[in-house]
Order: structure tokens, then C-alpha cells, then sequence
């Protein structure tokens, strides 16, 4: 995908760094944006402002030539990494193979991430190639301005998150009640109980028909739901909150989306009906207040400011509540399902191109839980909300 590498350049020359360098398989999206190489193993990456350089293994290396946005594209071959590591050892072998590499490049010092294996950071420094700590981690700011392209990746994999969601609140709709309030559905000529495990069912094989998939979700009900991060087990009950929180990945581009939504099959409590329209009220305070140049930490204190005057805990009124709004107020959305920025209380600037989710939520184990997301980006004179999702509650 295309991108803008200015920031990079900049951080180099402040730096004084003739390369910004990564190893890493490209499960680290810092790596698959970089290079623009998708490889499960780890591989050497070099970009020193006027070119970008890979170096991999000869497997990948015909792929790597095809696929990758290098420029120069070299193989461990080329250094006799064999023989040198039959003669040193493996790890020996490729920091001396990395050196060889950078000195081919005419790099003498290097920057690199805090997650660089420190490994391969002293074999450098060892071979008397500078190397010198990115605290800031730089790549994941220049990939929290999407470009063009990156958004309508994200806009087809929140159009996969919808059917799925689509999917879930049908199978919820279409479940009956049995006597002690478990939902249950028809399968193979049985009445079998409606679990959480089954509805995560449908939301993944969904997903799949629509390009997308994802490695877990969250269907939790009742008490389970309390936990922001509880995924969830077991049958869903009439009556208590469900929530569906989803976070596909498009298999094609690598870009996620999220989104998530509270559901109750029949009436809930009229503590969870309060919750549910307080938890609106507190998302759309969010929006109204997010535009280009305002900070996450503004955005992160609407939400606060709508559950504090309505008598609810927030970690900024009571660092320590385990109830009420107990997580921040979202996150950005891209490579990763959660990078910068972010929207909490050290939240920065939000300018154009960020996107970002918007995901107030209140939690009690004697209640349950409600939460309400939608994801979203800045633009030049505020934001468009990528989803178009209904919010409602309760399901007949």
C-alpha cells in the first residue's frame, strides 16, 4: 500500500541514524508496513531515506523481489550464511550476515525499535555499527495517518463486521426461551442450549465469506460481561445484556476493524436499560467532541463527564473502582487492532486520518455489562463514522 515516509526521514536525521533497521516476521505490523512483505519468518529490513532494502532467506526470496516494496532485495546466500553458521553458530551467522548487509548499504549507525531483539543489537554493535533505541516508536505514528487506501480497507472489513454482527443478532432473534430463561435453538432435530460458543460460530464462519477472519471474539452474557475482556462461555440467558464485541482483520489487506454492541434477548433489567441509553448518550457525547485537533484526552473526558454526572464511578473519579466505566474510551484501529493513537486520559492530538474506536461501556458482576463501539476517522472538518450499525437492545 502506498504510504508517506516523512516522519521517518525526519527521526532519522534527528537522530543522526543512517538507517532505521527491523527484524521481525511480518506478524509485527511495524515490518509488513515497512516492507510491504508479508513472511511468517523473521527477516532483516533497512530503509536509510533513499532506499529500502530486505534481506531473507532463500525461500522467500523470489516472493520477496515480486512482492515487497524494497528496492534492493538480498538473500542470506549471498553472505555464506551457511558456512558461517556451521562455523559459529546460527545467531553469530546472521548478526555477521546483517553487518555485511548494512556495510553493502553503506550504513555505519542504525535505529531501531524498543521491540529490536537485543540479541542482534549487540552483534551489531559488536561488528562496530552504531545502534541506537527508537523510544517512540515512529513507524506506528507514521501508520496512524491512513492514507486512502488504508481506509477503504478498513471500510470493507467493517462491512464484513456488520454481516457477522447481522449474523449474531439473528441466530440471538431466532432463539426460544426454555422454562429456566437459557435460550435455545433447533440443530441436527434437537433443542440444544444457545452458548456463547455457537453464536462466535457464526460470527467466524460469516467473517470468512467476506474475506475477513479473526483469531477470537467476544460473546459474553450476564456476570461474564462485567469483564471487558472476557470472551465468554456457555448458554446465553433471556433477559441479561450479551455483548458482541468483534475485531476482524481482512485477510487480503491485514487491516481490522471493530465494533461492538450490547444485545438482550427480551426485556433486560431496568438497570441494564438505563445503562444501555446512558451508554448512547455517552457515545454521542464522544462524537461531538472529536475533531481534528482536539486530543483523545478530551474525547476520553466527555464519556467521563456523562457517567460522573449520573452518579456512575470512572477510573478519573476513583482510580480503583473495579465497577462503572473501568477501560478508556478507545483505541486506534489499523495493522493492529489497537495502536495509536489512543482516546484516554494521555490521549494527543486527533488529526485527519487517525482512526480510532468509540467504545464507552459500564460493568458491574451484580448487573453485567454494556457497551456500545463504533470506529471512526477524523477528517479535515470532523469525522466520518464508518459504522452503520443499528443500536438497539433489546431482541424479541
Amino acid at each position: 500500500m502506498s504510504r508517506s515516509l516523512s516522519a521517518l526521514d525526519t527521526r532519522l536525521a534527528s537522530a543522526d541514524a543512517d538507517a532505521y533497521c527491523l527484524q521481525a516476521g511480518s506478524t509485527d505490523s511495524n515490518q509488513l508496513y515497512l516492507s510491504g512483505f508479508d513472511a511468517p519468518d523473521p527477516f532483516f529490513t533497512a530503509y536509510t531515506g533513499d532506499e529500502l532494502a530486505v534481506l531473507v532467506s532463500g525461500l522467500e526470496y523470489g516472493r520477496a523481489k515480486k512482492e515487497s516494496d524494497a528496492d534492493t532485495v538480498a538473500r542470506l546466500s549471498t553472505y555464506d550464511y551457511q558456512q558461517r553458521a556451521a562455523e559459529e553458530g546460527r545467531a553469530s551467522a546472521l548478526t555477521g550476515v546483517y553487518a555485511d548487509f548494512l556495510a553493502d548499504l553503506g550504513v555505519e549507525s542504525t535505529l531501531v525499535p524498543e521491540r529490536f531483539p537485543v540479541g542482534v543489537a549487540d552483534g551489531l554493535r559488536d561488528a562496530g555499527i552504531a545502534v541506537g533505541v527508537d523510544h517512540d516508536d515512529v513507524i506506528e505514528t507514521v501508520r496512524a495517518t491512513k492514507t486512502e487506501e488504508e481506509l477503504d480497507a478498513i471500510r470493507r472489513a467493517t462491512d464484513a463486521n456488520e454481516a457477522s454482527m447481522a449474523a449474531a443478532e439473528a441466530l440471538i432473534e431466532s432463539a426460544a426461551v426454555d422454562d429456566d430463561g437459557t435460550l435455545t435453538i433447533e440443530e441436527d432435530g434437537e433443542t440444544v442450549p444457545l452458548t456463547s460458543e455457537r453464536v462466535k460460530e457464526e460470527i467466524e464462519v460469516t467473517l470468512l465469506r467476506h474475506g475477513c477472519a479473526l483469531d477470537e471474539t467476544i460473546v459474553a452474557c450476564g456476570a461474564d460481561a462485567a469483564d471487558p475482556h472476557d470472551r465468554g462461555s456457555g448458554p446465553l440467558e433471556a433477559g441479561e445484556s450479551i455483548i458482541i464485541d468483534i475485531f476482524p482483520r481482512e485477510k487480503s489487506s491485514k487491516y481490522h476493524s471493530d465494533m461492538t454492541r450490547t444485545f438482550s434477548k427480551g426485556a433486560p433489567s431496568e438497570t441494564v436499560a438505563e445503562w444501555f441509553d446512558l451508554t448512547h448518550e455517552a457515545l454521542d457525547a464522544a462524537l461531538d467532541a472529536l475533531e481534528p485537533g482536539a486530543t483523545g484526552a478530551e474525547v476520553h473526558a466527555a464519556v467521563c463527564d456523562v457517567y460522573e454526572e449520573a452518579g456512575h464511578p470512572t477510573l478519573r473519579s476513583d482510580p480503583d473502582t473495579e465497577t462503572g466505566f473501568i477501560h478508556s474510551t478507545g483505541h486506534g484501529v489499523g495493522l493492529d487492532v489497537h495502536e495509536q493513537p489512543g482516546v484516554n486520559p494521555r490521549g494527543e492530538e486527533l488529526k485527519p486520518g487517525h482512526v480510532v474506536t468509540i467504545e464507552p461501556g459500564l460493568y458491574d458482576p451484580e448487573v453485567g455489562g454494556v457497551r456500545i463501539e463504533d470506529i471512526v476517522v477524523v477528517t479535515e472538518d470532523g469525522y466520518e463514522n464508518f459504522t452503520d450499525y443499528p443500536v438497539e437492545l433489546i431482541v424479541e
